[in-house]
């Protein structure tokens, strides 16, 4: 079986977007993991709206749960739909390399059928139909979306937060 890639992106600085692979033998104790960090009354975390210091325990967690992230960076193209679709072609070409299984998206409405489309031509594109499935869900349908939400924001927020996630980071690919 191969590998769940859970993608999200940040826009703060351009359009960077996050895929943390992650081996399906470790998904049921990673999302385990998430479910502890979860707080009584939330549906699920969302990074960006944590204290800084609840930020660095859940990253002190997640990278106990050694996800492969690669930062698709395309701060370069100031078009967000061009820079996301460049992002989703190359994420399409990585995950044929390392026989992906499934992607999860973190739903955005407005991109989805964007996203639907440009996935679908990749996929069929690198002989993947059959191979590879997509889903577009919100962050409290799967909790490993968190991943590439916190890695995304704290390499773009920069500094102490870049550093933290520095070490799940296995290649950053310019698009």
């Amino acid at each position: 079986m191969g590998a769940h890639i859970f993608i999200d992106e940040t826009k703060e600085r351009g359009l960077i977007l996050a895929a943390a692979a992650m081996n399906p033998d470790r998904l049921a104790g990673a999302r385990q993991s998430i479910a502890r960090l979860t707080l009584p009354r939330q549906r699920s975390i969302h990074f960006c709206k944590e204290r800084s210091d609840r930020r660095r325990a859940i990253l002190i967690a997640l990278r106990g749960l050694d996800p492969s992230v690669v930062l698709y960076d395309a701060t370069d193209h100031r078009d967000l739909r061009t820079a996301r679709e460049l992002c989703l072609r190359a994420l399409i070409a990585d995950a044929d390399k390392t026989d992906a299984e499934r992607l999860v998206l973190e739903l955005d409405d407005s991109r989805r059928a964007a996203d639907a489309r440009t996935l679908n031509q990749e996929i069929r594109r690198a002989g993947l139909a059959g191979r590879i499935r997509f889903d577009h869900l919100r962050a409290h349908d799967d909790c490993l979306l968190v991943l590439p939400d916190a890695i995304a924001w704290s390499w773009a927020r920069g500094g102490e937060w870049r550093n933290a996630v520095r070490p799940m980071i296995r290649e950053i690919r310019r698009v």
